[in-house]
């Protein structure tokens, strides 16, 4: 069936929630007790085919996204796939910049206006049967240069200059897709959640160890003394060769953050992860000239709200880890700005992985970049965690501690009916029953 012929006729958002919280994964500072969820979009069409995407929460405010997208959704009800695959920039702007919504600026809004996006992106690659990877990899430079919205950070990457980026790496698109399939981007995993045990932490690390992985991550923040211990009893049971990295997800000011990572310097850290606030970027230039000889570079993406946030991050030199996220953004179309600024800038792309499903969504974007923007394999790393692979259709599969090259069509988010149906909110069977005060905005934990 021709895309033109392929109409959008309805869409259904899921509110999906897991209890994490009941086995503390997912645990760190500022997120004690998270149920990791998700808003799922199914768009469905005349032709067959379904577009999906997910918008990755962490329990309360999963309804807020849901809304937001069933609200956008209205505006493309009844186009096709046509309309958007000659020109994906079309209905990025259209979301982007309506009159009104556009007030809300970044956060919700953004993340609902991306979930629209992907999911036709989705359908895209699957009207061509291909993994979303392959169909980023096949385009030419020129078309993903005008799926960019310019305006703001055309002082840090010009369109000319990433249509050169993408150009340099065209003559070697064969040779680096036979080199990163099957096995594709290499992986780490953060195996150390603040609410886990020693004895919880060291099992999980064996066994990814028993996979082939060399890189492991520590959630840090509340305890000084306490971390330092827990960097420590990890970095003694992986040895000094292999990667240890930590994350403190915002908990700190930048004088704070000081005083906390000066303990870190004898722990030949890779990185340090989001020690202060993610649009804080004089304090991360601050933090980065307090460290200059240290083992570690500073990381910081995941909650980025834009590409006008990773153009300061980048251009300053405030980080030495790009961080993106499949979801925090608006779409393909924002992480292809902020995948080209970090090949311009040589910083390496190292996705933030994790959640329900955002693993599966971020590979393929290590896929593109590895293969067709920055063409190598060598400074990059795609997190990985090991658990709620359950949920989708296409698990992600790990080898030799890298990510096995997606083949399936989109980007591989289809669910398990039966989980979807277990875990919807607030019927579904591990919600209906559960205590009040322990789910949604009424969940507080001191």
């Amino acid at each position: 069936m021709s895309k033109s012929a392929i109409k959008i006729t309805s869409a259904n958002v899921i509110d999906l929630r897991v209890p994490t919280s009941d086995n503390m994964l997912g645990s760190d500072p500022f997120h004690k007790e998270p149920d990791y969820s998700s808003a799922v979009l199914h768009l469905e069409t005349d032709g067959g085919l379904r577009g999906v995407s997910v918008v990755f929460t962490i329990g309360a405010g999963t309804d807020w996204i849901c809304h937001g997208i069933e609200d956008l959704c209205q505006l493309i009800i009844g186009s096709t796939l046509e309309e958007f695959s000659e020109a994906p920039f079309k209905l990025y702007r259209r979301l982007i910049d309506h009159h009104q919504l556009r007030w809300l600026h970044d956060g919700v809004f953004r993340m609902a206006a991306g979930a629209v996006i992907n999911a036709m992106w989705d359908l895209w690659a699957k009207s061509e049967g291909k993994p979303l990877w392959k169909l980023l990899v096949d385009l030419e430079p020129e078309f993903v240069a005008d799926c960019i919205d310019w305006r703001n950070i055309g002082d840090a990457l010009t369109r000319d200059e990433a249509i050169e980026i993408l150009s340099a790496c065209r003559p070697n698109l064969e040779k680096r897709e036979s080199e990163m399939t099957p096995v594709g981007p290499k992986a780490y995993c953060t195996a150390g959640w603040l609410g886990l045990s020693d004895e919880q932490i060291l099992a999980t690390i064996r066994k990814l160890e028993e996979s082939g992985f060399d890189s492991f991550k520590l959630k840090v923040g509340r305890d000084s003394d306490d971390d330092v211990r827990r960097i420590k009893f990890m970095r003694d049971a992986i040895g000094n060769e292999l990667n240890l990295m930590v994350d403190a997800n915002q908990f700190w000011g930048v004088e704070e953050a000081k005083r906390h990572v000066e303990r870190y310097l004898p722990y030949n850290l890779k990185w340090v992860e989001e020690p202060i606030a993610r649009d804080d970027v004089l304090g991360y230039v601050e933090l980065s000239e307090t460290f200059p000889d240290a083992s570690f570079n500073f990381a910081c993406g995941e909650q980025g709200a834009s590409p006008v946030i990773f153009k300061q991050l980048l251009k300053s030199g405030a980080i030495g880890y790009c961080q993106i996220d499949a979801v925090r953004v608006a779409g393909v179309n924002d992480v292809m700005a902020i995948i080209l600024m970090a090949a311009k800038y040589k910083i390496p792309v190292c996705p933030h992985g994790g959640g329900i499903a955002l693993c599966n969504m971020i590979q393929h974007y290590g896929m593109w970049d590895q293969i067709a923007v920055s063409g190598h394999s060598d400074t990059q790393m795609i997190e990985y965690i090991d658990f709620l692979q359950e949920s989708v259709e296409h698990p992600v599969e790990v080898k030799d501690g890298c990510y096995v090259a997606p083949t399936a069509p989109g980007w591989g988010l289809e669910f398990v009916p039966e989980f979807l149906e277990k875990h919807q909110f607030p019927d579904g069977e591990v919600w209906r029953d559960r205590d009040p005060k322990k789910k949604g905005a009424a969940y507080e934990v001191l």
